[in-house]
Order: C-alpha cells, then structure tokens, then sequence
C-alpha cells in the first residue's frame, strides 16, 4: 500500500492528470463550478465536394428501327424491301385492262404504273407476283406474306378486311347492272325500272369468288345468285339469255357499250348512285408502317383516278 501526504488529493498511479485530456478549473467559493473541455486535438475543415460532368451519352435508335446500309433508319417493313432492293407486288394473273394486261410482251396499265411509282419512292425495282387466278388469291398471297403489296383492282370488302388491311380507296366506282333487254322485260312488267331493281328477283351472274358475289348476296337477297369462272362467261351467259343481269362495277358495265355500240340494242345498263366500289391496296396485317406510306403516297399523289380517265385509257 503506498502512502500519501496528508492534504494533498489522491491521483490514479495509472492515468495522470496531465494525460487525461482535460483542464480543469476549480472555482471554490460561491458555491458553484465551472469546467471546461479542450480538444485533444485539432480537426481540419471538411473538403469542398468534387463535382462530376457526367459523360454525353451516344444517341440510341428509336425502338424497333432498323438500320439499312445507307445509314438511314427505318421500320422494319419498310427496310425488308429497302435491304431486298426490289418491290414485289401480287397482280392478277388475268389480264384486265386498262388496269393491267401483256402489251406486245411487257405488263403495262394503269395499277402497273402506279406501282412502279411507288417503287421508285422507295428507291427500289418492282416485281410483279402474277400466281393468283382469282381477286381473292391476290389478298391470300399478300395474308402470306408472299408479297409486300396487292395492286390489282381489289374492292374493299370486309370479308376481305378480315386478312389483310386496305389503303384507303385510289378510285371510286359505282355499282352497275348490264340487263338482257328481253329478259327483264318479262320480269318487269311495264313497273318502274327503280321499283325492279331495287327488289331484284332475276338471275344475276357474278364472277365467282369476286366482291360482286358478296354484294350481290347483300344487296340483293331476292335475287338468284349465278357464279361463272370468268367475266366473259358472265356475258356469254347473259347473252344467251341464262341470265337476266351481269353485276359489276361501271366501268366494266360501260366497257362493254364502249368496245360494241351496237350491244344496246339487246343490252341496257343500270348504275347504282347510291352503291359504290372503292378500290384500295392490300397491305400485310403486320406492316402498319408500310400501310401509312402508301397512304401517303396515295393522299400526296397530283394524278387521281376517274372513271372518265380509266374509260380513256382504253383508247391507248
């Protein structure tokens, strides 16, 4: 045990006073005390914050562009047939002309003209796909992705709607009767024409598997549908007196007086103002983009199709 001397306070051995890290002031007297705490030792200031430039980033395509070797970005349907180098086109493999048919072996006519110029919008060549034998297989091919567009005098149909998409219509034709004089003679009686034809009860023909047929079913369920292989046997028909009317879009109707004035005097024709044939482009369901353009194509286009102008290029 160590001793000490009286009067004097009593330090730990182990940890002296001067090493504790704390002055201490004693005020004896009044009753009260103060103390006061000094730093072991001195912090420095905190560091100004370092700002960073965060890099630019490099611009990224629009979602679902496609880069063609040009440089250009584009929709995918578009850039399938930019990176093909070619337009392939589903056409009927009949002639119809003035629309499309073989002059002196190249395929000529109004909708190869328009093809070729909306070819040539895209920068590419055009190849015409001519397996279809009937209007409703040049939609399948187009269904099958077989070709990227169908140009070939295709009414807007909604049975046909349910395959494809349709641009909105290049040329409007109204719906016409070409009547076997004799024949409808017989069913009308001395009634007025409108009475009759509006509630038809003769025998139509139609070319089979056509949008006729499917108007002619819609509008007029009295009737007796006829379905021939081609329009030409429509009119043999209609000729021999089998049927009593051919059914079809105007120009078709008008051709025929055209080609053979002297055909009114055992046919007449009726057309139906308030029935219309709206011809459109068939498009694949899965190329929204390729539709819009040819749209556009269609809405910016300085030459629109008449009947007057499609019945003159008959004469070329």
């Amino acid at each position: 045990m160590s001793k000490t001397q009286p009067g004097h306070p009593l330090h730990s051995r182990t940890t002296p006073w001067w090493k504790a890290g704390l002055f201490v002031l004693g005020l004896w007297g009044g009753g009260s005390a103060a103390f006061a705490a000094l730093p072991a030792a001195s912090v420095p200031a905190p560091a100004a914050p370092v700002t960073e430039v965060a890099p630019v980033p490099t611009p990224l395509p629009a979602p679902g562009l496609v880069k063609v070797a040009d440089g250009r970005l584009l929709a995918p349907s578009i850039a399938r047939i930019v990176n093909r180098g070619e337009l392939i086109v589903a056409m009927l493999g009949v002639d119809t002309p003035p629309f499309f048919y073989v002059k002196k072996g190249e395929l000529v006519g109004l909708e190869v003209d328009l093809a070729k110029a909306i070819a040539k919008e895209l920068k590419v060549t055009v190849r015409f796909d001519r397996s279809a034998r009937t209007f409703n297989e040049v939609v399948d091919v187009v269904a099958r992705q077989e070709a990227d567009l169908g140009i070939s005098k295709l009414s807007r149909t909604l049975a046909r709607a349910q395959m494809i998409s349709f641009t909105e219509p290049y040329i409007r034709l109204n719906h016409a009767f070409i009547l076997n004089r004799v024949k409808f003679a017989e069913l009308a009686r001395e009634r007025p024409l409108p009475v009759v034809v509006r509630d038809f009860k003769g025998s139509i023909g139609v070319i089979a598997k056509s949008s006729f047929s499917d108007y002619a079913t819609k509008n007029f369920p009295l009737s007796e549908l006829r379905e021939f292989p081609t329009w030409d046997a429509v009119l043999k028909a209609l000729e021999k007196g089998q049927i009593m009317a051919a059914y079809r879009d105007e120009f078709e109707i008008k051709r025929i007086l055209k080609s053979d004035p002297t055909a009114s005097l055992t046919l007449r024709t009726v057309t139906f103002k308030d029935l219309e044939d709206t011809l459109g482009i068939a498009v694949g369901i899965q190329d929204p983009t390729l539709l819009a353009f040819v749209n556009q194509f269609l809405a910016e286009s300085a030459e629109k199709l008449t009947i007057d102008k499609v019945l003159k290029a008959l004469d070329r």
